[in-house]
């Protein structure tokens, strides 16, 4: 804000008005239009009084004579933000008032905040604090209100004999003989301080001394805004952190109850399933698998992947789960589940579309027998006893677009020792931290996946699912691109 050098606050010389009704602190009284009036006893007689001067304030006055605006609740909420209130001297603020002595040749500066009823001194390098308790006076004993009730420069160049200050308390044990003050302006207005200098002797104040002082004020006021707009940074920061930790907290509680807390056992088979989500994410997502009874002899293993995030993600997971159970006991035959899938997600106007891998078996002395179905998905891949990886699973179309498909189920056999290994694509399209400094590598892909699988030769399913994980995370540098879902079938070796 910039000002004018005439002084905004001044005085009208002796003439005739009314008088307001009560006496206020000192020698002031209240106007009529709630202005400040300066009225002096003249030597005529007791009692007579004569209008030497007035101070105008917008806001008009209090009962005790000061500037209304001193209480008003934008103001004093700016200048609490401002942490102003009561703190230490800093050097910031010492040296910005002793360049104000540099520039004026005044004996004192001072950087002070003005409260409802007290004055606080943050920065006086040139006084001897004894005289100030506790780096605060009474807001009437200086001259410092005057300035943030007008909003605007005070300048008095004879304290003494200037109508608008003679007789002011801040005279006497002060030893104010003139005194130029801007008020500090936060960035929505409000004056809560002054950048002041002061003489024992009356003085006049020069242009250019009184124009380096409003730039000395608005130094003050912007290193104030800065901390203000820094606080308020911090504290929207803060919020949105807590904000991001309770989404994703909420995200995972959600996509964990769209997940089967524990994987039911099933006679003569060794299952384990895992889930790795991916970096940062906030959102639910579509990836899911199930293990679960179908009729008689026979078990339904699935493992899936819904287009996108998010709710939309999350109500198409839940519809493909509850119909894949509600169907698997129906139709042993994984192309016809899926299919059926399918027609539930056109008909419910499914928002995402899916992949999905199934597969029915049942366990024998021999191991395990059944047939498999791939609906756009990766396909399966199955390692062998001796450690070879082969690939299960004719490709398929993916489901919730067209309402007809191309399934097909294939046979498949696990010996005594071999595994059946199902995952969605985070498995096989997994990217390098893009932020990485290591050099470029390319994307893990279904191949790798592979070599992979065939470097857990003789591990269990928990063991698989958990060196897969590693391998995938060395190759991604702990940031994933995309939610993983594993799950892995094996048939225990014979002792």
């Amino acid at each position: 804000m910039c000002w004018p050098l005439e002084p905004a606050i001044v005085c009208r010389q002796a003439g005739s008005g009314p008088i307001g009704p009560r006496r206020s602190a000192g020698p002031w009284l209240t106007g009529p239009e709630g202005c400040g009036w300066l009225a002096r006893e003249t030597r005529g007689g007791l009692g007579k009084r004569r209008v030497v001067g007035v101070v105008e304030y917008p806001g008009g006055l209090r009962e005790d004579g000061l500037p209304a605006v001193l209480s008003d609740p934008a103001r004093l909420a700016a200048l609490e933000a401002s942490g102003m209130i009561g703190s230490a001297p800093e050097q910031v603020f010492d040296d910005l008032a002793r360049l104000a002595v540099s520039v004026t040749g005044a004996a004192i500066s001072a950087i002070t905040f003005v409260g409802q009823t007290r004055t606080y001194w943050k920065s006086v390098p040139h006084l001897p604090y004894g005289g100030v308790e506790n780096w605060q006076n009474a807001v009437g004993d200086s001259f410092c209100y005057f300035a943030v009730g007008a909003n605007g420069p005070f300048v008095v160049e004879d304290a003494e004999n200037d109508p608008r200050t003679a007789g002011h308390r801040a005279i006497g044990p002060w030893g104010v003989g003139a005194w130029a003050g801007f008020p500090i302006i936060t960035a929505d207005g409000q004056a809560i301080g002054t950048m002041c200098v002061i003489d024992a002797n009356p003085r006049r104040w020069e242009p250019p001394e009184l124009e380096s002082l409003a730039v000395l004020a608005r130094a003050v006021a912007n290193e104030i805004n800065l901390r203000i707009s820094l606080s308020v940074a911090q504290s929207a920061l803060h919020s949105a952190q807590n904000a991001l930790a309770v989404s994703r907290d909420l995200a995972r509680s959600l996509q964990d109850s769209l997940l089967p807390p524990v994987l039911r056992p099933v006679p003569g088979l060794d299952a384990s399933a895992r889930y790795l989500a991916a970096s940062g994410d906030v959102e639910v997502v579509g990836d899911f698998y199930d293990l679960f009874h179908a009729r008689g002899p026979w078990w339904t293993a699935v493992l899936g992947d819904v287009c996108g995030k998010g709710t939309e993600a999350a109500k198409v997971t839940a519809l493909a789960r509850y119909t894949l159970r509600a169907d698997a006991g129906d139709h042993l035959s994984p192309a016809a589940v899926l299919d059926r899938l399918n027609t539930a997600m056109l008909a419910q106007r499914a928002p995402r579309y899916l992949t999905a891998v199934q597969a029915t078996f049942r366990t024998t002395p021999a191991g395990a027998a059944g047939r498999l179905c791939t609906a756009g998905h990766p396909p399966a891949l199955i390692r062998r006893a001796d450690g070879r990886v082969q690939q299960a699973g004719v490709p398929g179309t993916l489901l919730g677009i067209m309402p007809t498909v191309r399934l097909t189920d294939v046979r498949f056999r696990l010996a005594p020792g071999e595994l059946l290994f199902l995952y969605t694509d985070g498995a096989c399209e997994s990217r390098p931290d893009p932020r990485s400094p290591l050099p470029h590598r390319p994307i893990f892909d279904e191949e790798a996946l592979a070599r992979a699988l065939a470097g857990t030769h003789g591990m269990d399913a928990a063991a698989t699912n958990a060196h897969i994980a590693d391998v995938l995370a060395g190759h991604h540098g702990g940031w994933a691109s995309d939610d993983t879902a594993l799950l892995s079938l094996r048939v225990p070796p014979r002792p």
